[in-house]
This record gives C-alpha cells, sequence and structure tokens, in this order.
C-alpha cells in the first residue's frame, strides 16, 4: 500500500457548526420520532433531513438533484454517522422523505421543534413579527391550473398550494408563485410559525387568520406585530382577544385627517438626551385615543424627520417630471383641432388623470375653421398647479401611523411602540437569507406543490438553525465581554454567522494510518467554539 492510499482527506469547514445546532435542537429524533424508523433502510428520515439542511446552509448553491455530490468531498461519516455513504442520499430517497414529511404535516412538525428550541434557549417572545413574501417558481404544476371550487378553508389547509400569478413582491408580475407567511421572534429572529399559500393570496384576507392560528398552535402572551395588511375592521374583530401593534394605512379617513391637521409634539431638552440612547434622535410624536372597528386604540402619529426629507425630495421630483410631462401634453392639446366642443373637453379630461400635481385648465375653446373649410374647435389651455394636493403631501411627508390595542393598564409607552415596530424588519431578514442566491431556492424544480411546500419548510428550518446560531454566538460574546474580528478586521460583538462559516473554511477532517484527526483548528476557531453549543464542539475537538 502506498503512502498516498493511507491518507483520507475530507471536508469539514463549517459543516460541523451546522451539524452540531441541529443535533443540539433535536431535529433528527423529532422527526424519527414523527415518522418512525425503518430497520431496513440504510439511512433514517431523521438523518435524511439533517443532510439536507447541512446541504442547504453549505452556501454552495447546489440543487437537490446533485445532492449526493455534495457530500462526495466531505466528512459524512463524521457529520452524519459511520456507515453513511454519499450514495444513500439519492434523489429517489430525498423524495420519499419529502413525501412523509408532507404526509404527516410539515406545520406539527416545524412547531414541535420551535416548542423545543423555545424551551432548551430561552426565547424571550415579548413581541413576535409577521410578515409575507413570494417565491417564484418555474415549470408546470399539476394544480395550478384546477378551478378552486372549495368552500371557505381554514388556515391550515388539507389541500395542496395552487400555485397561481398574482401580486409580486419582487416585482415579477409575469412568474408564477407561492407565497409564505413568516412570523419571527424579536429576541433572534428566530421562526416561530411558517405558512405556504397559494400564489394568488391577498396579505389582507389571511393575516388574521394566521394571527389565530398562530395563537392557537404556540399557547404564549405574545404582542404580535405587522405591517399594515392587517389594519381592517374584519381582521380587527379577528383577533381582538390578542395584542397587537400594526401600521394603519392612509386610505382610513380618519388616518388622513389625523395627519394632515394634528401637528407631533416638540421634544423637551429633558427627553432629548433619552431617544437618543434609543436611536430615536430623529423622531417625534403625539398619542391619540381612537375607536376603529368597534376595538379603542391608542394611535401614534410619528414623524420621521429622515423620511420627511426624503418624501420632499420625491415631492420635488415628481413635480419636475410632470412639469414637463406637462408641458407636452399642453402643446399636444393645443395643435389639435376638434370637430365638437365635447371631444376636446374629453381629452383634456384624459390627459388630466395621468397628472397628480399639476393640472392643465381649459380657458378659452374657439370656434374656427380648417383649410377644407369645416368648422373645428381649438382649446387655448394652461397649466396651474393643484395646490391643495401639493400641500397635503407637504403636510403627510415624513409621518405614519402606528396603531395598537394596548391602553390604559396595558399601554405601552411611545417609544416601545416605535422601537418595536422598527424592528419588523427581523421577517425581512429573514427573507433576505431564504432568497439568497447562495441558497439552496434553485431547488425548486420539483414538480407537485406538496414538494414546493416540503422544500419551504426546510428551507424554514435552515433559518431557524442560521439564526439560532447566530443568536448563541452573540450573547456568549457579550457575555464575556470580547468581540472577534469581522472582514473588515474590526472587532464586533455581533458577527454574522455568515462571517464565522467563512472564518471555518479550509478545517479538515483526515485519517492517516486509520488515525482520526481534525488539522487546522487555530486558536481563534477553537475561540469561537468555546462561545457555541457543546454539541458543534464535538465535531472539532
Amino acid at each position: 500500500m502506498s503512502y498516498l492510499e493511507e491518507i483520507q482527506v475530507k471536508n469539514l469547514d463549517h459543516l460541523g457548526i451546522v451539524a452540531g445546532l441541529i443535533d443540539e435542537i433535536g431535529i433528527v429524533k423529532i422527526i424519527n420520532n414523527k415518522l418512525g424508523i425503518d430497520v431496513r433502510e440504510k439511512i433514517s428520515a431523521g438523518t435524511v433531513v439533517k443532510s439536507i439542511l447541512i446541504n442547504g446552509l453549505g452556501f454552495v448553491s447546489r440543487p437537490l438533484y446533485l445532492f449526493s455530490q455534495f457530500f462526495q468531498d466531505k466528512a459524512i461519516e463524521k457529520l452524519l454517522g459511520e456507515r453513511i455513504k454519499p450514495d444513500y442520499l439519492n434523489d429517489d430517497k430525498i423524495g420519499r422523505v419529502m413525501d412523509e414529511l408532507y404526509k404527516y404535516g410539515l406545520n406539527d412538525i416545524f412547531i414541535e421543534v420551535v416548542l423545543e428550541v423555545i424551551k432548551k434557549f430561552k426565547i424571550d417572545l415579548k413581541y413576535s413579527h409577521l410578515d409575507s413574501t413570494s417565491f417564484h417558481l418555474d415549470g408546470e404544476y399539476k394544480r395550478e391550473e384546477d378551478k378552486e371550487k372549495q368552500e371557505e378553508e381554514k388556515i391550515i389547509k388539507e389541500r395542496p398550494i395552487f400555485i397561481k400569478k398574482g401580486y409580486s413582491r419582487d416585482h415579477r408580475p409575469d412568474l408564477k408563485q407561492c407565497v409564505l407567511d413568516l412570523i419571527t421572534s424579536q429576541d433572534g429572529d428566530i421562526p416561530l410559525f411558517v405558512r405556504v399559500g397559494d400564489g394568488n393570496e391577498s396579505d389582507k384576507a389571511v393575516f388574521g387568520k394566521v394571527l389565530v392560528e398562530f395563537k392557537k398552535q404556540i399557547k404564549f402572551d405574545s404582542i404580535m406585530v405587522c405591517d399594515s395588511a392587517l389594519y381592517g375592521q374584519e381582521n380587527l374583530q379577528l383577533i381582538q382577544h390578542l395584542k397587537w401593534i400594526t401600521r394603519v394605512p392612509m386610505t382610513i379617513k380618519k388616518a388622513k385627517e389625523l395627519v394632515q391637521n394634528i401637528e407631533v409634539e416638540e421634544v423637551k431638552d429633558e427627553d432629548k438626551e433619552k431617544r437618543s440612547d434609543l436611536n430615536l434622535e430623529s423622531y417625534t410624536w403625539k398619542e391619540e385615543i381612537v375607536t376603529y372597528g368597534v376595538i379603542k386604540q391608542t394611535w401614534l402619529i410619528v414623524l420621521s424627520e429622515k423620511r420627511q426629507k426624503s418624501d420632499l425630495e420625491k415631492l420635488e421630483k415628481q413635480l419636475s417630471q410632470e412639469e414637463k410631462k406637462s408641458q407636452k401634453f399642453l402643446k399636444e392639446i393645443q395643435s389639435e383641432e376638434f370637430e365638437h366642443p365635447q371631444a376636446a373637453r374629453y381629452k383634456l379630461k384624459a390627459i388630466n388623470k395621468k397628472l397628480r400635481l399639476l393640472e392643465i385648465k381649459e380657458v378659452e375653446l374657439i370656434e374656427t375653421y380648417s383649410k377644407k373649410k369645416e368648422k373645428i374647435y381649438k382649446m387655448i389651455s394652461l397649466i396651474i398647479k393643484k395646490d391643495e394636493e401639493i400641500s397635503r403631501k407637504t403636510k403627510e411627508a415624513g409621518k405614519f401611523i402606528l396603531a395598537t390595542n394596548l391602553v390604559e393598564e396595558n399601554k405601552l409607552e411611545a417609544s416601545e411602540i416605535l422601537i418595536t415596530y422598527k424592528n419588523q424588519q427581523s421577517t425581512e431578514r429573514g427573507f433576505r437569507f431564504l432568497k439568497d442566491p447562495l441558497f439552496f431556492t434553485d431547488s425548486f424544480f420539483v414538480e407537485k406543490p406538496e414538494r414546493i411546500e416540503t422544500m419551504l419548510f426546510l428551507m424554514s428550518l435552515c433559518l431557524l438553525i442560521y439564526n439560532l446560531g447566530q443568536r448563541e454566538l452573540r450573547n456568549c460574546l457579550k457575555r464575556v465581554k470580547k468581540g472577534i474580528n469581522n472582514q473588515v478586521g474590526k472587532v464586533t460583538l455581533r458577527p454574522t454567522l455568515r462571517w464565522i462559516f467563512q472564518c471555518f473554511q479550509g478545517i479538515h477532517y483526515v485519517i492517516l494510518n486509520g488515525v482520526k484527526q481534525i488539522v487546522n483548528l487555530t486558536e481563534e476557531r477553537r475561540f469561537i467554539l468555546s462561545l457555541l453549543p457543546a454539541s458543534c464542539q464535538r465535531y472539532y475537538l
């Protein structure tokens, strides 16, 4: 036997961290308890799910049909267990496990994983955030042309989703899509609830039902935070027994009146330092008690200086663009010959529909004759500003309204309402993660809507693992009061887990003459491992 034949070198990199987090949560055990273990199978369903999650967080953008190739150069026996081979993870096996997961109930499995995470890692659930996004899909799907004859269903549906065109959050209405509703904790952005919906589903129609179902599944006293899609009389009635904070849409008459007429309060000198500490120095506000949808609420009318400046700049730009456009329209209508006065006024009305801040006004309609001696009409007109509309937009600049049903003895401080709503970006961060081109959204090659739902369930588990690992790392750094260098060499207490993954590139699992060892484990990497759960450390130390 040659020297080369006695050495095996496999990549471990950051995948031991991922595997350790999966172990710490207990995902393999939960899946195997749900789906059972068939002794005739070479690999259990729980281990297959673990391998999918490791693949998903490998950030190599390989679709599932190249799945076994992902593990060809990886320390698969170290990560998944002794005697596990890459060819065990073929597309047939993965497909069968995905179908079993769907058949058992994706929601039930996800909730059990979430409850385990909440309990083990003591996730603070005072605030939870709801939002939705759309995922674009290619190919033909068996149910996309089915006629929807179902009666109104529960929010957790017994039928697969419909892949359809709908309102696209990524501005691609030409593509078919499905919708993902996501609820995350404010503490660490941990996904708490995931639901996949039809491609043409409306947020306004389902957000209230999603929150009600969420509270049934996970029983705790959390304040729900959502954008303006939640705010409507029907939804408010539906969630009247829940605690919530949401944004009020400017389409509501009362909201328009308040934004136009109310003056936000000046900041007192003694409050300036406090607001600066909360990073709210550019905000002012005023509170009002309002009853809407028979629900008594606190409305917080907020003025953001930065947003006001941006809105006024946009208004100025819009006015400039309309001036150019209206000059063109003015020239067009004044040069045109009309057979009847009604035709001229109809054309003027159509033009004015295209303008928002300006208006072309009729000065005089002249009766004259064409070169062919036919009676015609020509319009003399001029451009005027819509002063009332411009004034309205100027007053609205930088203002928005937040609403909560926490009043009287449950009343929140105005600053807490605003800070909590600003943290609504926790779900948006989750969506950016799921849509990252390095993530395995390219795996949407599957041909059945059931597989699409299952894939999004698995991707959401990846998000949960990633955010949990990041939360644990940052909390530990905060406790030990020692940072690590970020990408530009500056010490930080809030590194991204992706950067940590990059720091672990080049760690290998080496077998030399039957002796197994980890190589390239530097002191910095050992320090990082000491901040992570013990299950992560076992893959390296």
